[in-house]
């Protein structure tokens, strides 16, 4: 190989080169076995091993305790949007959700169809320009659980705290930012991933369970959507997505050992500062959509003066090896998604084409 692009697209999104080349050297022989893990039986040792090192690894990086279940789970984060109030939203009882854009709309849709869910607040007066400040709702602790979506990668904004849900379970999408910074995780009921942008491969999704709520899941659910049966027999009620949990364990094995998520969030705060900083100084030649408090550090989305322009930069863009700027259909505009395996040397890239870019055209 001779070329790789620097990929800002916003999943399936980038992995760390060293966890590439592992699954390029192992797949044929995995560990001596004489055959690829894609070909051994999920209930044979080669495998046991791999979903224990994968578990413990999603432990170890995201500081989880003995307190919560981790699952794997496939359906992505849409699936989870039915799944969380089957679960945990009993008959008569009432969900909160904070409706921070798109994915949030579709999650409080989801839970509306299986009982009584209730938007707390919502962006969209505000055009999801924003997430919501503390004083502008107000949790009630007799809620099954407060919902909340931690990134937004269509409109690139991000709450940097948890919000206080009062007493009840707090429960979070967190498929675009999951492992990007330390963030203390035991006050969460449920947290869900979709692994493809900064823990894994596409095709499963990463799911922690408080134990005392694995009793809220009623007994007429299908195995594979129950929380609780799915943590009884260890996410193994049916042949799981052996290939993209492998990929789980390589990733977090891959961030532990440089560093952790201290080393992860240093750089992930480095990269968007530097990014920001020169999308602000191009003296709004780029136009950064979420408003500043807001901005999200994994999804710098932004506009250029004219659709014309924007055409034009994402031509020029891709041709100078920047791949995945395009923005995601509902909104336009371009999008870098700089996800923990993007580097900051692409981010410079980045910037310096930014730079150049404007200076041949503005």
């Amino acid at each position: 190989m001779t070329h790789r692009v620097k990929n800002f697209g916003a999943g399936p999104s980038a992995l760390p080169l060293p966890v590439l080349e592992r699954i390029r050297d192992e797949l044929l022989d995995f560990e001596g076995s004489g055959m690829s893990l894609l070909e051994s039986s999920h209930r044979g040792p080669y495998y046991g091993r791999v979903h224990e090192r994968a578990r413990q690894g999603v432990r170890r990086l995201l500081g989880l305790g003995d307190d919560h279940a981790v699952l794997f789970m496939t359906g992505g984060a849409q699936t989870q949007f039915s799944v969380v109030p089957m679960n945990l939203l009993a008959p008569g009882a009432r969900a909160d959700y904070l409706v921070t854009g798109h994915w949030s709309e579709l999650a409080v849709a989801a839970a509306g169809r299986v009982g009584l869910a209730r938007e707390l607040w919502s962006g969209r007066d505000a055009s999801f320009a924003r997430v919501p400040r503390p004083s502008e709702y107000s949790a009630d602790g007799s809620a099954a659980y407060l919902h909340y979506t931690s990134n937004n990668t269509i409109y690139g904004t991000q709450l940097s705290s948890p919000p206080d849900a009062a007493g009840a379970p707090l429960v979070c999408d967190m498929s675009s930012d999951i492992a990007s910074r330390p963030l203390d995780l035991s006050s969460f009921g449920v947290i869900y991933a979709g692994a493809q942008k900064n823990l894994g491969l596409v095709g499963v999704t990463v799911v922690a369970v408080r134990r005392d709520l694995l009793g809220r899941s009623p007994a007429d659910l299908p195995p594979t959507l129950s929380y609780k049966r799915m943590a009884e027999k260890d996410s193994l009620v049916n042949t799981p997505p052996v290939f993209s949990i492998y990929g789980v364990a390589l990733v977090c094995e891959h961030w532990l050992a440089l560093g952790g998520l201290e080393t992860v969030g240093e750089r992930n705060g480095a990269k968007a500062e530097r990014l920001y900083a020169a999308l602000d100084a191009s003296g709004g030649f780029y136009h950064p959509l979420a408003e500043r408090e807001s901005r999200s550090s994994m999804n710098v989305v932004f506009r250029l003066p004219t659709p014309a322009l924007e055409a034009r930069f994402l031509d020029e863009s891709s041709a100078a090896g920047l791949a995945g700027l395009k923005g995601h259909r509902a909104l336009g505009g371009i999008r870098a998604s700089i996800y923990n395996a993007i580097d900051l040397e692409a981010v410079e890239a980045l910037c310096d084409f930014l730079t150049d870019f404007q200076r041949r055209s503005g």
